[in-house]
């Protein structure tokens, strides 16, 4: 991946008046990315790593005027406009990563926990990411308004992205005929889960499956997947149906170009106990078993390799940042981070410890770094 902060960051307006400027933007974005690679939580982290690194950031070109205290930084970060800020973002993931055929992409929500404000009666802000689930990074991000939520945000963010010929995967909530409408509109596809926020079209779908499953799918144009996986005790069957069959389906013209429906049954042996459960699909895909349990799999990738590790590793739910735009700039930060970590392909170790081993190791830091300036 190749990553120029000039290149892609320099457009990003500065709101400070340009008579008062000691440090420059650029060297901040730069100390804020580096620090929290390096294991930063908090502005005053950022302002120590910054310290340490000192000599290394000079030697770059960068931080001539020495290190802004962390009060400095935090009210620079927090004053950023999210919107410019999140498109040079997507830009360069854009340049560095370009979107290959069937490329699952997940899209979720993650509430940002410790961002509410109670005397300010600001609730946590909501950020919807999409997520390349094959390499594990990153490539967009929208904080929803205060009035909306994920099914207003999904189609803003969707039209930020280049997917073309991906397979963009969300759940129940985003089941909604404008975002089938967006998906397709972009040149891609589409697996969406149902539930009974679409009751009516949840219920057509279960009754096509379980009529089909009584007569063994006689005269019933379908296609089927099987895998078992095992580990950490428990066993897990999972079946995948998906037919072209839509004639029981009403108004299937709302949803734009939807092909087919599909089921996934779970069957989980744990501890002496077995526990089945079923969810269920539309989709703009053709009648591939395979592709469309993959695709339903990967989706939980941006909720055990994103949502999971800025919770745990980074700490995102524990951050009390919540003044202005910080919030939110600092989710970008992090996204950054974790998207240049996931670039060591030679490493075997997680993420949390490779953030500790840059800590460590400036060789490993500068390793890993390489291609940012």
């Amino acid at each position: 991946m190749t990553f120029s902060i000039e290149g892609h960051f320099s457009v990003i307006r500065d709101p400070r008046q340009q008579s008062k400027i000691d440090y420059e933007l650029l060297d901040i974005l730069f100390l804020c990315v580096v620090a929290m690679i390096c294991g930063a939580e908090a502005w005053n982290d950022i302002e120590l790593v910054g310290n340490a690194r000192l000599a290394w950031f000079q030697s770059k070109g960068f931080l001539l005027s020495g290190v802004p205290i962390s009060d400095t930084i935090a009210r620079i970060i927090s004053r950023l406009n999210p919107e410019e800020f999140q498109r040079c973002f997507i830009n360069w993931m854009a340049s560095a990563s370009k979107a290959t055929e069937g490329r699952i992409i997940p899209i979720d929500g993650k509430r940002l926990r410790g961002s509410y404000d109670n005397k300010k009666g600001l609730s946590a802000i909501h950020i919807v990411s999409a997520f390349a689930a094959e390499n594990g990074v990153v490539l967009g991000q929208i904080k929803t308004s205060e009035k909306s939520n994920e099914i207003t945000a999904i189609p803003a963010l969707i039209d930020l992205l280049d997917i073309k010929g991906c397979i963009v995967t969300i759940d129940a909530m985003g089941c909604q005929e404008e975002i089938a409408e967006k998906i397709i509109s972009k040149k891609s596809d589409y697996v969406l889960a149902v539930k009974d926020n679409q009751k009516k079209l949840h219920d057509e779908i279960m009754d096509f499956f379980d009529c089909a499953k009584q007569h063994d799918f006689k005269h019933v144009s379908y296609d089927y997947f099987e895998e078992t996986g095992k580990g950490h005790g428990r066993v897990e069957t999972r079946r995948s149906w998906i037919s072209n069959c839509l004639d029981t389906i009403e108004k299937t013209e709302k949803w734009a170009g939807i092909k087919t429906i599909g089921m996934v049954e779970s069957e989980r042996y744990i501890n002496g106990v077995t526990t089945i459960e079923r969810r269920h699909y539309i989709a703009s895909i053709k009648q591939n078993a395979e592709i469309f349990a993959h695709a339903v799999r990967a989706h939980w990738a941006i909720e055990n390799k994103l949502h999971w590790v800025l919770d745990v590793t980074f700490k995102e739910d524990a951050s009390r940042v919540r003044k202005d735009n910080g919030a939110e700039n600092l989710g970008i930060v992090r996204h950054i981070a974790l998207n240049i970590l996931r670039q060591d392909k030679n490493s075997k170790i997680s993420v949390k410890s490779r953030r500790y081993k840059a800590t460590l190791e400036p060789e490993y830091a500068n390793k890993i770094l390489d291609g940012l300036f």
